[in-house]
């Protein structure tokens, strides 16, 4: 079993910089895939980010560039370094667990709000 809580979201100017963190409680977090998602109002999930347990990494075209997923697997916890945010990044943002990238995933946090204004 896996448990996920994430930190860091909060309000914005459009421009700015927020790092969303992810704790993880599992003793083998290293071999998990993790993502960041996000939901903004009135619309569907969609995946942000991910990174495999080789620290292969993954992002959605609108963040390229501009976003970075790492992790530090001896706390362990996932991040999510966000800069030049824009309006439409407004959204819920949450972290996500699965054995492997290509499978559905299983095990989420809460999710932490991110609101840029």
């Amino acid at each position: 079993h896996v448990q996920l809580v994430e930190s860091g979201g909060g309000s914005v100017q459009a421009g700015g910089s927020l790092r969303l963190s992810c704790s993880v409680s599992s003793y083998s977090a290293s071999r998990y895939c993790m993502g960041w998602f996000r939901r903004a109002p009135g619309q569907e999930r969609e995946v942000v980010a991910t990174i495999d347990r080789y620290g292969r990494t993954t992002y959605t075209d609108s963040v390229k560039g501009r976003f970075a997923i790492s992790k530090d697997n001896a706390k362990p916890t996932l991040y999510l370094q966000m800069n030049s945010l824009k309006p439409e990044d407004t959204a819920m943002y949450y972290c996500a667990a699965e054995g492997d990238c290509l499978w559905a995933f299983g095990y989420w946090g809460q999710g932490t709000q991110v609101t840029v204004s």
